[in-house]
């Protein structure tokens, strides 16, 4: 059990200042599990100005599972160009061609099954499962760790996996 509580004026207060706030990014809002999956692999270690454009060239190259699964390795490491750190495109690709012989091509919907994937774990599993698929799943990050810290006074170091175990369990 968690010894932090979200209060529902605290979540409301986080709910108002991100409407306030939040940018309008070509992923956001299609509902799409692919989209929420690919905006995540994309934006890890990356700035979100230098995805935009990358995430819609992308999806006009490959705009699904399937088309991913079966792209070859030169043209999507050419899609993946300027991204740096290749790996994550090639664990896409791993997972995509697992999707589509495991799961008819589609993004399971439990954070328990996307962990479970190839270069999917917590934080991108939580993001899949509540903002495609509605599932109450937390998606903590260095920026929700930062956020909920500074909202609790927290003095220990947001690198503690305990303690975002503890968020986590508390966001649930």
């Amino acid at each position: 059990m968690s010894k932090y509580r979200m209060t529902p004026a605290a979540a409301r207060q986080l709910i108002r200042w991100f409407r306030r706030n939040e940018r309008d990014l070509p992923w956001r809002h299609t509902g799409n599990p692919y989209d929420v999956w690919l905006s995540e692999i994309m934006l890890q270690q990356t700035r979100v100005e230098a995805v935009k454009d990358r995430f819609l060239a992308f999806k006009q190259a490959l705009p699904n599972i399937p088309a991913l699964a079966a792209c070859g390795e030169k043209e999507l490491m050419k899609l993946w160009e300027g991204m740096g750190y290749y790996s994550r495109a090639r664990n896409l690709q791993k997972c995509a061609q697992m999707l589509v012989k495991n799961y008819q091509g589609k993004l399971p919907e439990d954070a328990v099954s996307l962990r479970a994937l190839p270069g999917i774990g917590s934080y991108t599993a939580g993001a899949i499962a509540s903002l495609a698929y509605g599932r109450p799943e937390p998606a903590v990050d260095g920026n929700v760790l930062r956020v909920l810290s500074r909202l609790y006074g927290l003095r220990q170091d947001i690198r503690d996996p305990h303690l975002k175990q503890d968020l986590e369990t508390m966001l649930r």
